[in-house]
């Protein structure tokens, strides 16, 4: 090259402007301070959310060791501090959660705020529910809200329908990755959704709080980076960004306001307890002067807010200074006001001041009811379909299906209503000439359509014609008016159903896409699909993001190669199993049986593919029955068909695995114990992993009676599930042994996954299952804590091994979270099981909540004496049971009561009863609690005490406790086992009056 090429290339090269590199993700880790000068730039490259993904990718990339193994994260120093990082983005970013939600997929938000609740200290282990925000350190209690805002915001915004992207060539190679990242979704879905409820309680316990909220911020992250909050600043009440009370409350109330509309849907009354958030959203974004921490969409809230009056009737006028049309629109319909409602949308054809898609939803609802069979509303729905057609017309818009059903062949009285409106709907001082032209052109298309002469003639001799039409436009139209009536003999022809209507550019996909997504009725699906097709050819099976096949059948069904077919056949098994999930199961059957009917026809494989997901459907509609009280078995026909599911080989069918976990509990539900323990085939124990967990519970459990026979089958059992429950490397636990609440370290070495397991179990309700599912879990628990003086107790625990051969692969988090997740979950089935109360208890106990075991042990008591009118038998108030009532007594400081519990002991404890009652600070009611004492000598010291102390009341209450006469120790034995009774019983009642 030339010199002067040299010269002129440099020249050019320094006359165009440098574009700055991107800052890699590795150089904030080397200097602390580049992240804050980095995100105050004005467009940070990266942004704020994409540093939030980059630095958790990283911090949580699985490492491979010399084996080439693929092992966990690794608790480094690297990977700690790329997570802090995030966090500092996100404190940066205030912790908006509207940002934060449109940046970042579901699963990275969850990890980011896990990492939130470790670092601010919310104690491991414990529900959020079960924490009192009030006594929490402000930056806690503050992270547990902001959880659970974002919980009950993520299943808000799942529930909204999304439309499909379209993976282009290029994306094809990242479906499996997109697959794993929405299963991932899908479980964290399940899970946010089972917690929902505690997600409210937690936010409505926000909501009583009246104090000053404090968050963390860069700076209070940074101190706890390098450990300088010894002194306690980031615990302190001023450390942080401060929310007020009124911020905080005015953003829950919204919250809540949407999730409990969201479950308006199933549960009627939730609409009137989304009205009153709302409402209280409104008062305070009124009340706040400047909303800088307050983040929520102002016409969403009115949206709300319109939404939830008009479904609770509720028109309080004191709320707003005057009616809106909606309010107005909806008092009209329910006082059965008819005529107003039609005048209001004909005058807003002309102020245009009610949308579009609320005139819409008006006339839907009217149909809807016309569907139910209320009478008297045809002509009603006639003539709101035509005011909304006529809006569209002046708006330029493709006028509905409908109305063009209604002009086919209408009636005079219909076509002059259509006139009436065309001539109020038009203001010839403020319509602009659009308008007019819309008008005119409509006119003429309605003399097109018109089959019937003379209702031609009744339009062309109307004076809109004369005055929207130009003088040529009419002659030619009369002319060919004249030329059809002259030559065609109208009144002959049939009236066409509204599937003869000519496929045309006016006929509105979007509208027939809208009945397809709404419509649960088979032939009525077909029927659309057909039109959809006629229309344009397009893979209508994406119009819906919400309609979902399993993975395990979507080969399958994309390879028929009609389209039509395919479309039919995926919405088909799609809308079935969504009706499946609400438990609609009677139009799961029509959904399901049309489908079965379709792919028979061509497709062998499917046929099976359907007959399997009737199997599931019938399962499940047989266990809803059952779990709401139903009594009767399966017909054999079921359970035949059940075992022959589970013994099916068919070479390359896609079998979901769901439906044998269903399979194996249906059996299980139904003692079906001698077919899993005896005939079913060896095969099938090796290769499914349900029937292998089936057929070890059914042998235990017929065995239990005799614990020396079935110990062999219980090792085997205990086998399974400690390997389930181990790890297959062992990690350094933190200092502080915290662990995020979402957190699953699933297992490896097992033959399925700890969160499969509970998912199974999740669908057993045989007692005697469930008995032996806890046992099992309590025996390993009390092995991993190695903590004889606070173990959890359950029946039948003698059968399980009592040691571990290798005791430091069992995840110690694991088992203690499916202990608490099996018990509760068996309360559900029977909330008066006194074995399964008492384990509760017990596990509430060893955790050191002291209140929740007491409840729980007072419940043991209560469903085994009709609520303490018997005596409680003493296999269920052991003296163990007894000594833990009492620790949880003293722990809380009711000394009283612990005196009172030592008496229940087979042989009274003196010297704890003495020394509680030295107690001067005592939480309960303390002299009130005497006239249960029956024992003298505890009486005679609390006489002896009260005297020293020189409390004479006290005194004499003890006194006259102690002088009752059947407390006399010359009475005869069986008085004084009368008098204690007594005594136990009202004490009882008592304690379950302030505990529960």
């Amino acid at each position: 090259m030339s010199a002067e090429a040299v010269d002129r290339v440099a020249a050019v090269s320094s006359s165009r402007p440098s574009t700055p590199l991107q800052t890699s993700w590795f150089e904030f880790l080397l200097d602390a301070s580049l992240l804050e000068k980095h995100l105050q730039k004005s467009n940070p490259d990266p942004t704020g959310v994409q540093l939030i993904i980059q630095f958790l990718e990283q911090a949580s990339k699985p490492s491979v060791n010399e084996q080439n193994q693929v092992q966990p994260p690794v608790d480094n120093r690297r990977n700690r501090t790329l997570k802090l990082l995030a966090l500092k983005v996100a404190a940066y970013l205030k912790w908006d959660l509207d940002v934060l939600e449109k940046g970042l997929t579901i699963p990275v938000v969850n990890m980011l705020l896990n990492e939130l609740l470790c670092v601010s200290k919310v104690p491991a282990g414990v529900k959020h529910v079960d924490l009192d925000l009030s006594t929490l350190p402000p930056t806690t209690a503050m992270a547990v809200i902001i959880y659970n805002r974002w919980a009950i915001r993520t299943i808000v915004l799942s529930s909204f329908p999304e439309k499909q992207t379209k993976p282009g060539p290029h994306q094809m190679n990242m479906l499996n990755v997109v697959q794993q990242e929405k299963e991932m979704t899908e479980n964290i879905l399940t899970v946010l959704k089972e917690q929902a409820m505690d997600s409210i309680s937690v936010l409505e316990g926000a909501l009583r709080l009246k104090k000053d909220f404090y968050v963390h911020t860069m700076r209070t992250l940074d101190l706890l980076a390098a450990e300088a909050a010894a002194n306690g600043e980031t615990e302190s009440s001023t450390a942080g960004l401060c929310f007020s009370a009124d911020e905080l409350h005015c953003q829950v109330h919204y919250d809540l306001g949407a999730i409990f509309f969201q479950q308006g849907c199933t549960d009627q009354p939730a609409f009137e307890k989304a009205r009153d958030h709302f409402r209280h959203t409104k008062e305070l974004l009124k009340k706040l002067d400047s909303t800088v921490h307050v983040h929520l969409d102002e016409k969403r809230l009115a949206g709300y807010w319109n939404a939830c009056k008009a479904l609770t009737g509720d028109c309080d006028s004191s709320c707003d200074s005057q009616y809106s049309h909606y309010d107005q629109i909806n008092s009209l319909i329910r006082t059965r006001k008819y005529q107003a409602v039609i005048d209001i949308f004909i005058k807003d054809n002309i102020s245009h001041s009610l949308p579009n898609q609320f005139r819409r939803s008006v006339l839907r609802e009217f149909m809807y009811n016309v569907q139910q069979g209320e009478s008297g509303l045809d002509e009603v729905c006639h003539k709101l379909c035509v005011c909304n057609a006529i809006r569209d017309v002046l708006e330029g818009e493709v006028v509905s299906v409908r109305f063009q059903q209604l002009i086919t062949k209408p009636s005079r009285q219909l076509l002059d209503f259509i006139l009436e409106v065309c001539t109020k709907s038009l203001d010839k001082d403020r319509q602009p000439d659009t308008s007019r032209r819309n008008m005119a052109n409509f006119i003429r298309s309605l003399c097109d359509t018109m089959d019937d002469t003379s209702l031609v003639f009744v339009i062309t001799s109307h004076k809109l014609f004369v005055e929207l039409l130009m003088e040529e436009e009419r002659k030619v139209l009369l002319d060919q008016v004249r030329r059809k009536s002259s030559t065609i003999n109208l009144s002959a022809k049939p009236l066409p159903s509204f599937y003869d209507i000519p496929a045309s550019a006016s006929v509105n996909i979007g509208q027939l896409e809208q009945q397809l997504i709404l419509s649960q009725e088979p032939r009525r699906i077909r029927q659309l699909m057909i039109e959809l097709h006629g229309l344009a050819e397009r893979p209508y099976w994406r119009v819906n993001s919400k309609w979902e096949v399993p993975s395990d059948y979507i080969n399958l069904i994309l390879s028929i190669q009609d389209n039509l077919t395919k479309d039919l056949v995926y919405i088909l098994m799609a809308k079935g199993l969504h009706c499946i999930s609400i438990k609609d199961f009677a139009h799961a059957r029509l959904l399901f049986s049309a489908c079965l009917e379709l792919v028979t026809e061509f497709s062998p494989r499917l046929r099976q593919v359907m007959l399997n997901e009737i199997l599931l459907l019938e399962v499940r509609a047989h266990e809803t029955v059952a779990a709401e009280g139903g009594k009767e078995r399966p017909p054999p026909d079921l359970v035949s068909r059940v075992r022959g599911y589970l013994e099916m080989r068919i070479h390359d069918l896609p079998l979901r695995q769901v439906v044998g976990e269903e399979c194996v509990a249906f059996l299980l539900n139904w003692r079906e114990n001698d077919y899993l323990t005896l005939q079913v085939p060896p095969s099938l124990v090796t290769n499914n992993p349900y029937v292998r967990i089936g057929r070890l519970l059914a042998s235990t459990c017929k065995e239990l009676p005799g614990p020396k026979e079935s110990r062999r089958t219980a090792k085997e059992l205990w086998e399974v599930v400690v390997q389930i429950c181990s790890v297959s490397v062992q990690h350094k636990r933190n200092n502080d042994g915290r662990v995020g609440l979402m957190k699953q370290r699933e297992s490896s070495l097992g033959i399925m996954p700890r969160s499969k397991l509970v998912s199974f179990i999740k669908k057993l309700r045989e007692p005697l299952v469930m008995t032996t599912l806890i046992s099992l879990f309590v025996r390993l628990h009390s092995i991993v804590r190695d903590d004889i003086v606070n173990e959890v107790t359950a029946e039948h625990l003698s059968i399980w091994p009592s040691s571990l051969p290798n005791i430091q692969a069992v995840d110690v988090e694991v088992v203690a979270v499916t202990v608490k997740e099996l018990v509760s979950y068996a309360l559900t089935l029977n909330p008066n099981n006194q074995s399964w109360l008492i384990t509760q208890a017990d596990i509430y106990f060893v955790t050191n909540q002291y209140s929740v075991a007491l409840n729980f042990y007072l419940q043991a008591g209560a469903v085994s004496s009709d609520f303490f009118t018997k005596a409680v038998p003493p296999d269920v108030y052991t003296d163990q049971v007894l000594k833990r009532m009492i620790k949880c007594c003293s722990m809380m400081n009711c000394h009283t009561q612990v005196a009172v519990l030592c008496q229940f002991l087979r042989e009274v404890d003196y010297m704890t009863a003495f020394k509680a009652l030295q107690e001067q600070n005592s939480h309960d009611a303390m002299d009130s609690f005497y006239d249960y004492i029956w024992d003298v000598t505890i009486l005679e010291y609390l006489t002896h005490i009260h005297h020293k102390r020189g409390e004479t009341e006290k005194r004499q209450i003890a006194i006259k406790a102690i002088g009752q006469t059947e407390l006399n120790t010359s009475n005869p034995e069986e008085v004084l086992q009368l008098a204690a009774q007594k005594r136990k019983k009202r004490f009882l009642q008592a304690m379950a009056k302030l505990y529960f």
